[in-house]
């Protein structure tokens, strides 16, 4: 479904902007990530309801693994099943936008740095979120905005390399938001689940 959601966008744009290849490759970038942000939103929903439904998040609370370290564990397995496949299938969605053929080692990278927090944010939200019926619209609100950093310095690396300037910058503004909420947020996340079980 993320895949399908991605090609999706990517097909749609060049109708809505005009097939002209110099306009597409210098919106490819924002456009590659919106889709790689909106793809990783489409599962956040389930990664906590089903345990929750089933009673298997409390007996997670009670296990001898820290509930920091499972959250950890799910955002890593969202990461693995979302941002990763994201991350190395871009290339592909990027020749639909007319990408710059040096954009592409920058669009990989961009997106296998920046991926893990938006797993990571979208434990967090999933975790607030997870007892209430029908939370995805207010995960989705929740979420967003604290994806919008890494959104800006993805798509700006990305950028960089189709005007052959150094993306460095950026991709190490991407990797220090990256480790920031991977050492802040599971911590915030397990708070969260453990006040909605309550």
């Amino acid at each position: 479904m993320m895949a399908l959601l991605i090609l999706i966008v990517c097909t749609l744009v060049p109708f809505g902007v005009g097939p002209e290849g110099g306009q597409l490759s210098r919106i490819a970038p924002g456009i590659l990530w919106v889709g790689a942000l909106l793809s990783c939103l489409l599962s956040l929903d389930r990664i906590f309801a089903l345990d929750h439904d089933d009673g298997s998040l409390d007996l997670l609370a009670t296990a001898p693994l820290p509930m920091e370290g499972m959250v950890a564990i799910k955002a890593l397995a969202h990461w693995l099943v979302t941002g990763l496949p994201l991350a190395l299938s871009a290339p592909v969605f990027g020749l639909l936008l007319h990408l710059p053929g040096p954009a592409y080692p920058w669009l990989v990278a961009s997106l296998i740095l920046g991926t893990p927090a938006l797993s990571m944010l979208g434990v967090f939200g999933a975790a607030v979120t997870v007892g209430l019926r029908r939370g995805g619209l207010l995960l989705s609100l929740l979420v967003l905005p604290l994806y919008v950093p890494t959104l800006i310095f993805g798509a700006e690396a990305v950028r960089r390399g189709v005007a052959g300037a150094d993306p460095m910058t950026a991709l190490v503004f991407l990797a220090a938001i990256t480790l920031f909420v991977l050492a802040l947020v599971p911590f915030a996340a397990a708070a969260a689940l453990r006040v909605n079980l309550r």
